[in-house]
């Protein structure tokens, strides 16, 4: 039965590098759907951003996630942190993939997206108070939308990920036979009594 594992959060929650990785782990495909939005329009979200409006972009991205979410659709995507501002969106990534939303408070955001100049609602004299309006505004949303919920703090990347895939091994989502989360200790004789 094919699975489509939706990744939602904050921007720099971590939802590419975390999706390449549980892709990876899953043996299935990756795919960014803002990677998807630049390839159809032809050239970076940000000039399209600032040319066209943030309304456009949103309108693109409703379209695009439509597509990925589509039924039969199989792997794990990575979103946009404003994905989940459309009901259509947040009802096409609920209804037909599972949803972990990568939680991040926004001080560890900012500590993490300081110095990035490509996330256009973060171009603004202070990020921080911005990352701030956006997780009021969105932790909500992300919460609606998710199945499950990370807390991503600080873990490594293979922790994290093997939070994840317990996580949708509980829920019977994946089976834990195909891709174990948790390294299993070779089967030997007992040890040695006293």
């Amino acid at each position: 039965m094919p699975v489509l594992i939706s990744l939602i959060g904050l921007p720099g929650s971590g939802k590419s590098s975390v999706g390449r990785t549980l892709a990876r782990r899953l043996g299935v495909r990756f795919v960014d759907s803002d990677t998807v939005i630049e390839e159809r329009i032809g050239e970076p979200i940000r000039s399209f951003f600032d040319r066209e409006g943030e309304e456009r972009f949103r309108d693109l991205e409703e379209e695009v996630i439509a597509s990925l979410c589509a039924p039969g659709a199989e792997g794990v995507l990575a979103t946009g942190g404003g994905a989940v501002l459309r009901p259509a969106n947040r009802a096409a990534l609920q209804g037909h993939s599972t949803v972990i939303y990568l939680r991040s408070v926004p001080e560890e955001l900012f500590r993490r997206l300081r110095h990035d100049t490509q996330r256009p609602l973060l171009q603004v004299a202070d990020p921080r108070a911005r990352l701030r309006e956006l997780y009021a505004q969105r932790d909500p949303l992300y919460r609606e939308t998710a199945h499950f919920v990370i807390e991503t703090g600080r873990p490594s990347m293979p922790a994290l990920v093997g939070m994840i895939l317990m996580q949708l091994e509980l829920a019977g989502v994946v089976d834990p036979a195909s891709v174990p989360s948790i390294v299993q200790p070779a089967a030997g004789p007992p040890p040695p009594a006293g």
